[in-house]
């Protein structure tokens, strides 16, 4: 029986050589990593359960992420070592994505922007607002997280954003914060601050470029709409 178990298990490494990774279900790359399967369930029967798992909060792959290792270990045939290993490729995938969105970033472009911060800021279930510094050339020098909210409303101050922005040297600014709705429209008070920051900004020479709305893997874009006057 274990013997069955263990060709099952190499199944999709073979699979794998032959073919490329391209060619495997999601749940064939996890059995990779699981490596091993019990008496009753192959490293594929395994993975799949885990994907279950990690699908049942609506996130689909990117679930593995929020699953615990205690979670995981509960899995007959994960365990805690195995657990660590998932949690250990969840985060660096996750860090590879944003280091893809790093080289992609364009102050001038808010998809790139919303990309970068997106893995970030959609989980969250309440308001986060970032400062992000950007330099005479367009480049990020620094971000920070300036206010932590309640779920519907985040409390800054547009002296806290020009203090902060002073002090990482930005030649210009952009501001995020995200929707725990998922739903990235601005709200009335969004729409206000935006034009506070806008007018003190232009006062201050550090000019607002955009303020960008995060939702679930979608994003408000001021300057899109037009709702900016200010560009590079």
């Amino acid at each position: 029986m274990n013997h069955h178990n263990n060709d099952y298990s190499e199944l999709p490494y073979e699979r794998f050589v032959r073919y490329g990774a391209s060619a495997l279900s999601e749940g064939e790359l996890l059995a990779i990593i699981i490596r091993t399967g019990t008496k009753d369930k192959n490293a594929v029967d395994i993975a799949r359960e885990i994907l279950s798992m990690s699908q049942e909060n609506g996130k689909g792959l990117i679930g593995l992420y929020d699953l615990t290792i205690d979670e995981l270990s509960k899995i007959k045939g994960v365990g805690s070592v195995k657990a660590i290993k998932l949690k250990a490729l969840a985060e660096l995938s996750m860090r590879m994505h944003k280091e893809c969105a790093r080289q992609s970033f364009n102050a001038c472009a808010p998809e790139t922007v919303a990309r970068y911060f997106m893995e970030d800021m959609r989980h969250l279930d309440y308001e986060q607002v970032i400062l992000a510094a950007i330099d005479a050339k367009g480049n990020m020098i620094s971000h920070k997280v300036l206010s932590v909210g309640s779920v519907n409303q985040s409390l800054l101050s547009p002296r806290t954003v020009f203090l902060e922005s002073l002090r990482m040297k930005a030649v210009y600014i952009i501001l995020l914060h995200n929707h725990p709705s998922g739903n990235p429209d601005p709200s009335e008070t969004d729409i206000k601050l935006t034009k506070n920051i806008e007018e003190l900004g232009e006062k201050l020479e550090v000019r607002l470029l955009d303020h960008i709305v995060i939702g679930d893997n979608c994003y408000y874009s001021f300057r899109e709409n037009n709702l900016l006057e200010f560009s590079l």
